[in-house]
């Protein structure tokens, strides 16, 4: 075949091609017989959206993420931090040339900090405290990408919320209502909302995986929800709501060893969240409950030893004098089975119930003593700053060191007072100066500075006295420990 006639063949079969391609006012054949009309049965083109076609899909969390993103802000604040300034390595004019005055005055640089918050009614936001705490400047920006001016209203420390209030107009603003979180139960489906990491709002779902969690640490009062929906840096302060689209929590914590999220996170329920916030508004503070009470888990051993039918309540290891709880009546060694009908099971749950409660609250108490159940009231009192009242120091008591079990022990004298820091109220027992680490008592938890106050319910102050109840005993001792400001009582097995 010749060049020409090659030529004229790919240009014929070009034509044929591209012939069902052309846009007509009427039907085209295409290159396999068909119709335009034919083939747009075969492949019909994509319809316009209808209302219809933004129906939620069934088991789509859509309508419950529109109720509540309008409520949920990002948080940017700043602060200013400054810095000591650098030693130069030689106090010499000629270094000074090069490096400059500036190397000898304290240098500034702003910090900013991101973090999300919940709007509440009004112009009211709450936050986490960690995520305002010590800021100079807090912008609020809403959903809609408008930007507000925040002022604190009150922050709480302890509990780790603070309460903010928007400036400028607030038209428009949605609200999100506390819902109740003494509902929830494990395995519920919570979502969690809010602005991790700057990139804009975020809502990743989860379950409720524990409740109640306390003693992790995090703050002072902890009585967390647990969810492994996804809490990340910037989430602090945000929603976590059930599906009903109420507040259930503010989130604020993870456990994590990257610094990211691993599927633990924590948010301070509503049930705990929402006196402080109310306390934070009327008062700027919160004012909490005060029994005056040193407690501690019952465990077996601890039942055991003190002759307990079981493990249920929380154990009194001390009663602070002229305190709300030494009015009531309450003594060392009963058990707080229940405070106005709630049963009491551990001691971290009682002391939030308390600081709750509020100062001035009258709480009906049931206790468990000697086998026998009393109810007793008692009005708490104001938790104070500081606790424990100083006493004059105690002349040495008799006797010397000794070393029981591998415990060594002395009388509290005022150089073993200074070397461990004993608190002044504590006047009588016997200090730990030693502990061997693969002794009972080492396996006890007792440690260098506690102060032994008892041996089997009998007060203790020369190591022969220790010495004579320890041979007394079988198996076990139950000892009164003084640490730091409270006491605890602890099984010794010999």
């Amino acid at each position: 075949m010749s060049k020409f006639s090659s030529v004229l063949t790919f240009v014929v079969l070009f034509l044929a091609l591209t012939a069902g391609c052309a846009h007509t006012g009427s039907a085209q054949k295409s290159d396999s017989g068909a119709t335009d009309t034919e083939s747009a049965k075969a492949f019909p083109a994509p319809r316009p959206v209808s209302a219809a076609a933004t129906t939620p899909a069934p088991g789509s969390f859509a309508p419950v993420v529109k109720k509540v993103l309008p409520s949920v802000v990002s948080i940017s604040s700043t602060r200013v931090v400054k810095t000591a300034a650098p030693m130069l390595p030689f106090d010499d004019p000629f270094f000074r040339r090069f490096f400059g005055p500036g190397l000898n005055v304290p240098h500034e640089f702003k910090q900013k900090g991101l973090g999300s918050g919940v709007i509440l009614k009004g112009n009211v936001v709450v936050t986490n405290n960690h995520v305002v705490d010590g800021a100079d400047e807090i912008k609020v920006n809403t959903s809609d990408k408008r930007e507000f001016k925040a002022k604190v209203v009150g922050t709480d420390a302890q509990s780790d919320l603070a309460v903010l209030r928007l400036e400028g107009n607030l038209t428009g603003l949605v609200p999100l209502d506390f819902g109740d979180s003494s509902h929830l139960q494990l395995g519920d489906v919570v979502l969690a909302v809010g602005y991790p990491f700057g990139v804009g709002e975020t809502v990743t779902m989860g379950i409720v995986s524990g409740l109640r969690r306390s003693d992790l640490g995090i703050e002072q009062y902890e009585n967390f929800i647990q969810t492994d929906a996804a809490i990340n840096p910037g989430n602090s302060g945000g929603a976590l709501v059930d599906m009903t689209g109420n507040l259930v929590g503010i989130n604020t914590a993870i456990l994590s060893q990257s610094g990211g999220y691993m599927g633990i996170g924590f948010a301070i329920p509503s049930e705990m969240a929402k006196p402080i916030v109310a306390a934070l508004l009327a008062h700027g503070k919160v004012v909490r409950g005060y029994l005056g009470v040193s407690i501690q888990d019952l465990t077996p051993e601890l039942a055991a030893a003190l002759k307990l039918s079981g493990t249920s309540g929380v154990l009194v290891s001390g009663v602070a004098p002229d305190t709300p709880a030494a009015k009531a009546g309450i003594q060392r060694g009963d058990v707080i089975l229940k405070i106005n009908g709630e049963s009491m099971n551990s001691s971290s749950q009682l002391r939030n119930v308390v600081a709750a409660a509020g100062s001035g609250a009258k709480v009906e108490l049931e206790i468990s003593r000697a086998g026998k159940t009393k109810t007793l009231t008692a009005e708490l009192g104001e938790l104070p700053a500081t606790l424990g009242g100083a006493t004059n120091n105690p002349s040495p008591s008799e006797g010397g060191p000794g070393t029981v079990s591998g415990l060594t022990l002395e009388p509290l004298t005022p150089d073993a007072r200074n070397e461990y820091k004993i608190p002044a109220s504590v006047t009588s027992g016997l200090v730990i100066t030693g502990v061997q680490s693969d002794s009972p008592a080492g396996v006890a938890g007792l440690r260098p500075g506690d102060v032994v106050l008892e041996v089997n319910r009998k007060k203790v102050t020369t190591v022969g006295q220790f010495k004579s109840e320890w041979k007394k005993s079988t198996n076990q001792v139950l000892l009164l420990v003084q640490r730091g400001d409270g006491t605890m009582f602890l099984v010794l097995g010999k």
